[in-house]
């Protein structure tokens, strides 16, 4: 069992030890927590990387897809439907469980993963960053967290959300557990990585703590850590591109 001590005095007592290595699939009663329900993890995700009133994104569209392809495949890692081999080089997914996720959405990113097994994990953030936004926009909309776009003038308005507290409920969680200095169960932690790794977390946390967001990440499992370090290079190399 992971533990995690972290003192409000002394930020450099970081307390951290994880015996959860190259589990695969992921198996611990924290991490078997999703049943990709929704809200989700990419649901929660868009929630903080838009204006919870307006929809706005705060991000630039690339870096917001390369965050979203994360978090549709940590929601993967979570349900136990893929997990990552670390003996190829470079890392590579691969399937746990070929059977429908019940949403058509990681039921279509799984198909892929099964279609295509030999892609890096790398690549696949590539591929997925592509489409996701649109993707998860419409999966929301379905579900009704958000409302759909509308023009207004003759500028079209984006997607708002159809719940202020429900689309602001995902940071708040992540805020108090900062306050608190406790630690978030593991799909908190994965997105809170996830906002680090899209460079979005200082932005929009009411306390940018990178302590405890290096603790927080060191408490999951090896694949979801590896699937937040991916995701930070591919905004990186993302970053250097627009230069």
């Amino acid at each position: 069992m992971a533990q995690f001590s972290y003192s409000v005095r002394d930020r450099k007592n970081v307390n951290l030890r994880d015996d959860r290595w190259n589990i695969s699939p992921i198996s611990s009663p924290t991490v078997a927590e999703s049943d990709l329900s929704s809200p989700s993890l990419v649901d929660d995700l868009y929630f903080v990387l838009h204006d919870n009133v307006t929809g706005h994104p705060l991000l630039h569209p690339r870096l917001t897809g390369l965050a979203l392809a994360g978090g549709i495949l940590g929601e993967l890692m979570l349900a136990e439907h893929v997990a990552l081999d670390f003996a190829a080089d470079p890392e590579r997914l691969y399937v746990t469980v070929q059977k429908a996720t019940g949403d058509p959405l990681t039921s279509a990113v799984l198909g892929h993963v099964i279609a295509e097994p030999h892609h890096p994990i790398g690549t696949w953030l590539l591929f997925f960053a592509r489409t996701i936004y649109a993707d998860v926009t419409a999966r929301m909309i379905a579900a009704k967290l958000l409302k759909p776009p509308v023009r207004h003038l003759l500028k079209q308005q984006p997607a708002a959300p159809a719940d202020m507290n429900t689309a602001a409920w995902p940071l708040a969680r992540l805020n108090l557990a900062i306050q608190r200095r406790k630690p978030p169960v593991d799909r908190d932690c994965v997105l809170l990585g996830l906002l680090a790794a899209a460079g979005c977390a200082q932005r929009v946390l009411s306390e940018h703590d990178p302590r405890f967001e290096a603790a927080a990440t060191a408490m999951l499992p090896m694949p979801l850590r590896r699937l937040i370090a991916q995701t930070k290079v591919a905004v990186g190399q993302a970053v250097i591109s627009r230069r």
